[in-house]
């Protein structure tokens, strides 16, 4: 599909965010890591309820998700890893097929943050009004026909996978002159309203009315989003919080466990150690591409083997600092992109083989990972946070966690059955 070169495009011309941490932020089957929690059953098949003109249907709850489970006191908390795609879509590299693969096989969940302009033709570009743009405009381009047919097949896999569909927007606007940094509160909630109307109604704008449906309620299903290039993230937040997102992974942090901001988990990416570099590098395949190639997405071919491998290491090496340390959870960004040969994408192969499949690993989705923090006693929250990057308790976990759990409240995640 057209989207091959799109997305590249979109992400290289927010060259503005490239030499900084900012970035360009253009499950399991059987179990999670060796001692993870065993994966719920698959839904029963169940009659299946379409939603306005069929696009999307209600189908239960989604499959393959464990139920999270409140720490016990003195438990060691499981390694979370949460991989995410940025703008996601399945063109002619089939990016979003092949990591599918790669999460089953390795006992993963993901999150997919779609572009909601990836469900619109080309000619029905005028439905989008983008905040300070005129109607149609978009930084990544639309899609066709066949490519909107491939991403909903992904998309409907994924989800019934026990992957999370998320959203990255739409047009990808970023810098001054109309970015997404400029964006008012209720500029946002617009955008947020048109990438769910975009995915709500594929099926009236391409025709395909005889399609398979979405199997999701998508206003259900989107509980959290990464702006473009990491802007404008201070509104965006006043607008999610008050339309009922859980999280948000717009920012930069450290290795440390999540906190709130204006009632949504805060899950940015972090900084990493940059083999062969004084500085840290933000979880990202772009940011580590524009530190070794610049804004050039093709660099020195001769190179190539050796930036996947310095984004592979440092990845790892900021994985063990927290597995063996703070255990605090690590968030990975990513694009569906073949920047420098490929060589990102080979990187994180590796490195989803690599960690996934460790005891007390868990690698699950924003959603899974905002669950098990709902589940647990914010007294326990408070003082896993009190732990510095890498610093695993002085006296063992035992002790450091051994302190009377709060009951969980009812309603909450993890929370004992309420007796009837």
């Amino acid at each position: 599909m057209a989207a091959t070169q799109r997305i590249a495009v979109g992400a290289v011309a927010a060259a503005a965010c490239a030499a900084s941490v900012a970035g360009c932020a253009t499950g399991t089957n059987s179990e999670q890591g060796a001692s993870g929690p065993q994966k719920g059953a698959p839904a029963p098949q169940s009659v299946i309820r379409l939603i306005g003109d069929g696009s999307t249907a209600y189908t239960g709850a989604q499959p393959h998700l464990p139920r999270p489970e409140r720490l016990k006191a003195g438990e060691k908390p499981p390694q979370f890893v949460v991989f995410s795609w940025d703008g996601a879509g399945e063109d002619s590299q089939k990016l979003f097929s092949h990591f599918r693969k790669v999460s089953k096989e390795n006992h993963a969940n993901m999150t997919f943050f779609l572009s909601g302009v990836y469900m619109l033709p080309e000619e029905k570009r005028d439905l989008y009004r983008p905040p300070q743009h005129s109607p149609g405009s978009s930084e990544i381009g639309f899609n066709d026909e066949q490519g909107i047919a491939d991403t909903v097949k992904q998309l409907r896999l994924a989800w019934l996978e026990g992957n999370e569909i998320g959203t990255h927007f739409n047009g990808h606007f970023c810098g001054p002159d109309g970015g997404v940094g400029e964006w008012s509160v209720a500029e946002w909630k617009s955008e947020i309203a048109q990438a769910k109307q975009f995915v709500k109604t594929w099926k009236t704008n391409t025709g395909m009315k005889d399609a398979a449906p979405l199997p999701f309620d998508y206003d259900k299903e989107l509980i959290g989003a990464r702006t473009p290039c990491l802007e404008g993230q201070k509104n965006f937040v006043k607008a999610a919080s008050q339309l009922g997102f859980r999280y948000d992974t717009s920012g930069v942090n450290n290795q440390v466990w999540p906190k709130k901001r204006e009632g949504l988990w805060d899950l940015s990416m972090q900084l990493v150690p940059f083999p062969g570099h004084s500085y840290e590098q933000l979880t990202m395949d772009y940011n580590f591409m524009v530190n070794q190639s610049g804004t050039s997405t093709q660099g020195d071919p001769d190179k190539y083997e050796y930036w996947g491998d310095q984004m592979r290491d440092g990845l790892l090496q900021g994985f063990n600092r927290a597995y063996n340390g703070n255990r605090a959870p690590l968030v990975i960004g990513n694009h569906f992109e073949s920047w420098n040969g490929g060589t990102y994408m080979r990187a994180l192969d590796d490195v989803v083989a690599n960690v996934c499949n460790k005891p007390e690993v868990r690698c699950v989705s924003f959603r899974q990972l905002a669950d098990w923090l709902d589940a647990q006693d914010p007294q326990v929250l408070a003082r896993l946070r009190t732990l510095n990057v890498g610093e695993a308790p002085r006296q063992g976990w035992e002790t450091f966690l051994s302190g009377r759990s709060a009951p969980a409240p009812k309603g909450v995640p993890g929370a004992p059955a309420v007796r009837q």
